[in-house]
């Protein structure tokens, strides 16, 4: 695949990204990409590797390494490598319904898979992905394929996030008729509201949106199934439903003062500012406004860093984010080695962005919140914090944490943001259909399946397993639309891998 000698004659070459200081003047997004010719060289660099472990998707210590949709990277790769577009698209999308998405939006687990960091840079992957999908807009070959036949049976998908797309998306090609609903006001669900537009451009979505709905899928909006729209209606109306409603219960702090004003959930912060950018360019005044203010976000994620951006991007005094977590090593551990995922320090966006416009790192590792300090008028005005340390249990051999003492301290605030993950399915919903759910409040399912307890009724994505990665939801949205299938026609062509 690619150039036998690729690796060795060409060096790793992405995408510029724009200025730091220069960036935060927008919320676009701000990578300078490749030419078409320079991305065919990093095609090239794509090595006949034997085992191609950017595909694998497989779980080595507790972690996922390579692609969880197994994409056929090195056979794309090697065609873009030998300037066959349309066929990379085709072989690209043979696997990933949507890679508009994850090459803007995924953390590139092929790329850490890639045989070429044993000794060197991965191959990338992520942008070559990129070219591939954008060129295919381009020249047409992303166009609207409608299904030649229909099956005369119907699905509603609950939910429009990634894993109620791609289980549209694929029962749609099979000739189902696909009903998604959104409770939002816009199609997207965490792609359209929970990233902000630096990463993925709203545009983006809607161009995908609009070819699905040229090839047959309808998309109802404004509609909340279990309370604006009654499960049964589904029921009776559809042959299947799918719950593809995320993990939406974000995790909470539990500290004196929490009841002061300024302290917000990251979601909410996210969702009002995205909001308010599409519907008014801000004007309307409907978004969490950081200008001139101290802001803490706590948890050290993505959520936490697209707070830090999207809080600098409107003028924020300061910005800290807190990490319950130490700092991770710069570099692989020796008991980190490849391929497993590498537990390393990352710098994303908003953290560079912190570092240029306020000369440091946002990050205090190892600590976390004692208190939130109200004013007489209950505004939030500090927080609390106390370093950690890590013990171990030596009758569990678990890691334990332990307060410091003696080392709090007090830091202003105005703005609290809160972005510690999210803890499983809404309650409403369960109850609405009458599922059953775990001890984590995700459904439950049999092992490896998708079927809930309730007939006709299936799940996917992080309301099946719990908060996880776009690229996982659209697998599982491929994965149980193929369980689908089986249950409407008793067999399924549907393509998964």
């Amino acid at each position: 695949m690619g150039k036998p000698t690729g690796f060795l004659d060409y060096e790793r070459k992405v995408s510029k990204d724009v200025g730091p200081k220069q960036r935060i003047k927008n919320f676009n997004e701000f990578h300078e990409h490749l030419s078409m010719e320079e991305q065919q060289l990093q095609g090239a660099r794509c090595m006949d590797c034997g085992v191609p472990f950017c595909q694998s998707g497989m779980t080595i210590a507790g972690m996922t390494s390579g692609c969880p949709l197994h994409n056929l990277v090195p056979e794309w790769n090697d065609l873009v490598y030998t300037g066959n577009w349309e066929q990379a698209y085709y072989r690209l999308h043979k696997t990933n319904n949507f890679p508009e998405f994850t090459s803007r939006v995924c953390p590139a687990l092929c790329e850490a898979a890639c045989t070429c960091n044993i000794t060197g840079e991965p191959v990338s992957t992520k942008e070559n992905e990129y070219a591939i999908i954008e060129n295919a807009y381009e020249k047409g070959y992303a166009a609207a394929k409608p299904p030649v036949t229909r099956t005369g049976k119907s699905v509603a998908v609950v939910g429009s996030g990634p894993s109620g797309l791609a289980v549209a998306d694929q029962l749609n090609r099979r000739g189902h008729l696909v009903t998604v609903f959104e409770r939002s006001d816009r199609i997207g669900g965490l792609l359209m509201y929970g990233i902000p537009n630096m990463k993925l451009e709203k545009n983006i979505i809607e161009r995908k949106i609009k070819v699905m709905e040229e090839e047959g899928v309808s998309f109802v909006t404004n509609a909340d199934i279990g309370k604006s729209v009654k499960a049964e209606k589904l029921l009776k109306e559809f042959d299947c439903v799918v719950l593809a409603c995320g993990s939406s219960n974000p995790r909470d702090i539990n500290a004196p003062g929490r009841d002061a004003k300024g302290i917000y959930f990251a979601v909410d912060f996210l969702t009002r500012n995205t909001k308010s950018l599409l519907d008014s360019d801000f004007k309307d005044k409907k978004y969490i406004d950081t200008k001139d203010k101290n802001v803490i976000i706590i948890g050290g994620g993505d959520t936490g860093n697209d707070c830090v951006g999207t809080a600098i991007r409107h003028g924020a005094k300061s910005v800290t984010q807190i990490e319950m977590m130490p700092k991770a090593p710069d570099k692989r551990a020796e008991n980190n080695p490849w391929p497993e995922w590498p537990k390393i320090c990352k710098t994303d966006y908003g953290q560079q962005e912190a570092i240029a416009v306020y000369g440091h790192d946002p990050r205090i590792y190892e600590s976390t919140v004692k208190e939130f300090i109200k004013d007489k008028e209950g505004n939030l005005k500090g927080v609390k914090i106390v370093n950690l340390t890590w013990e171990k249990d030596e009758s569990t051999g678990r890691m334990n944490m332990k307060e410091v003492a003696g080392s709090e301290k007090v830091l202003d605030a105005e703005i609290v943001l809160i972005a510690a993950g999210f803890l499983g399915s809404q309650k409403y919903v369960t109850d609405a259909f009458k599922v059953e759910t775990d001890q984590r409040t995700n459904v439950k399912t049999a092992e490896g399946e998708f079927k809930t307890s309730v007939d006709n009724v299936f799940v996917t994505g992080d309301m099946y397993t719990g908060q996880s990665l776009v690229v996982k939801a659209i697998r599982q949205g491929r994965e149980c639309a193929r369980k689908v299938d089986e249950s409407l026609m008793g067999y399924s062509n549907l393509y998964v891998q």
